[in-house]
């Protein structure tokens, strides 16, 4: 397969190498008049992509309203003041006060579950918009402080759940989702205490377990999770609209899938335990699992009961990357999205991003062994090989057809080894490392420009979102006296960025209100080729 593809690269490119392109026979298509800077046009199409996933533009750009009936997902559901809401999640307290403005009194009550302060701090930064009207009929119930389930979660978790099993087959339930979603709705099975079930998941956590591992674990000794809201509002219809901070936008991980049907078998739990060697559990969970059947073996109509639930995903990675797409034309780019998926060690990512850059950045054809390279980082970095190989197409042809300016965006959720103590997060690392990958391009306007942000505008402890870096950051590094290897041994890229000129390199968009992981941007200017 790799070898296949090294060729149709190699081929490719010794076909655009052997005749004079069209672009360069007639001059470089001209460009948008724009004159920023590659840094501002970098931090424009970053707001663009927040600004894509914001809680209440999604909501209403998925719910149409016709007089007495909504359209969503292309189906059609009556209003006949039959209309419940519940939500949980970071970002779903302006999901809700937007749903609220577009059903009006055809919603009859509501409860939200979402973070400690954040009424307060949306007022403090100004986003009224988000924040329920006075006359509200839904009920706020703030939790889960520093992201953690606590008795204030449990209790919002108990009134959705009390809320949801009082509706009748006449009845829509419309739930609302977000990252976060997990810790404001907790709901152990009695007599499974909160801080039981939080100990055995922390403990799995610490011991390694994966997050599907984890959820299967968090689903089984659950009230709410793995379809058990929907469970509760059987016989109503349900519709969940659902903001994703997953890779992937997997229904049944996102907030650990409260209205997503799935069997978990106490077998399973046990051996999750015995992997991780939990042997001393307490009675309760013990308890519970001793008496554990699917949900699907419960009642004969569960296929029904699935008919009556639609999960929908109304914003997501891809939905910002899609935005920034638009925003990167508007300004004079062409581009080209890798993937919503970008995983693995930010070392890796890194060496990608370096080596995708180099490639298109060439006057001449690129080496072969910068493909071959990045094909064989693909898998590291959860990339698939047709996504690496259709990238490199479009770069190449950017460079030999000279079109002009070309930028790469990618998505997801990168991961840094911690090894010392320092304040920074993944992007900042990422950026950073990017910058030392980058050494010996051309600096801007006329090499390229690499932007690394989280669009939920905090970047691990720090008051950042991530950084903007070019090849000339090892030398600007140097010239300060700050050493960018003990930095990066430290983990304190936020605070090499706050030193470095003055900390210009920070990309700090406050208070974002949304969460869809995080964007990756590579501007790569018109480069001059010898033909």
């Amino acid at each position: 397969m790799d070898v296949t593809v090294k060729e149709k690269i190699t081929a490719a490119g010794v076909l655009t190498s052997q005749r004079k392109p069209f672009l360069a026979l007639v001059g470089r298509r001209k460009q948008t008049l724009c004159k920023m800077s590659l840094d501002s046009r970098a931090r424009k199409v970053f707001a663009a992509a927040v600004e894509a996933v914001q809680p209440d533009t999604v909501v209403r750009q998925s719910i149409e309203r016709k007089e007495d009936s909504v359209i969503i997902d292309g189906h059609k559901f009556t209003l006949k003041h039959n209309l419940h809401l519940v939500g949980f999640g970071k970002a779903v307290l302006g999901m809700a006060a937007e749903a609220e403005r577009i059903m009006g009194d055809h919603l009859v009550k509501g409860v939200i579950s979402v973070p400690h302060g954040i009424q307060q701090t949306l007022q403090q930064h100004g986003k009224d918009h988000l924040l329920l009207k006075e006359n509200s009929r839904i009920k706020v119930m703030e939790g889960a402080k520093h992201n953690l389930p606590d008795t204030d979660a449990q209790k919002a978790a108990e009134e959705i759940a009390q809320l949801a099993s009082e509706l009748t087959e006449k009845d829509l339930l419309l739930v609302l989702i977000s990252g976060g979603g997990s810790a404001l709705l907790p709901a152990p099975i009695p007599p499974i205490s909160l801080q039981e079930k939080f100990d055995v998941t922390r403990k799995l956590a610490a011991a390694g377990a994966t997050i599907q591992e984890l959820n299967t674990v968090r689903r089984a000794l659950s009230l709410l999770k793995g379809g058990g809201l929907a469970h509760c509002a059987y016989p109503a219809q349900v519709v969940s609209l659902i903001l994703s901070d997953v890779i992937g936008d997997p229904l049944d991980l996102i907030a650990s899938g409260p209205t997503v049907r799935s069997e978990v078998w106490p077998e399973e739990v046990l051996s999750v335990l015995e992997r991780y060697k939990l042997h001393s559990v307490p009675a309760s969970v013990k308890d519970v699992l001793a008496r554990l059947s699917p949900r699907g073996e419960e009642n004969k109509d569960e296929t029904n009961k699935a008919e009556h639930v639609r999960n929908v995903v109304i914003g997501s990675n891809s939905v910002a990357l899609k935005c920034a797409g638009r925003c990167v034309r508007e300004l004079g780019f062409r581009p080209v999205v890798l993937s919503p998926g970008v995983c693995g060690d930010v070392r890796s990512v890194s060496r990608l991003y370096g080596l995708l850059a180099r490639f298109a950045c060439s006057r001449e054809e690129p080496p072969p062994e910068i493909a071959a390279e990045v094909l064989r980082l693909g898998p590291e970095v959860g990339v698939e090989s047709w996504d690496l190989c259709r990238t490199m197409q479009v770069l190449g042809e950017g460079r030999t057809e000279g079109w002009g300016a070309t930028c790469l965006l990618a998505g997801g959720e990168p991961t840094v080894e911690l090894t010392g103590k320092g304040r920074g997060g993944r992007n900042q690392e990422l950026a950073l490392r990017v910058g030392l990958e980058l050494r010996g391009l051309d600096l801007p306007p006329k090499g390229p420009v690499f932007l690394s942000g989280g669009t939920d505008g905090q970047d691990g402890p720090t008051e950042a979102a991530g950084a903007i870096t070019d090849g000339g950051l090892y030398e600007e590094a140097q010239t300060q006296g700050l050493d960018i290897n003990s930095f990066l041994t430290n983990n304190d890229s936020f605070t090499f960025f706050t030193r470095l000129s003055s900390g210009q390199r920070l990309l700090t968009p406050g208070l974002t209100c949304t969460n869809v992981m995080d964007v990756h941007m590579l501007l790569i200017p018109p480069i001059p080729i010898n033909i």
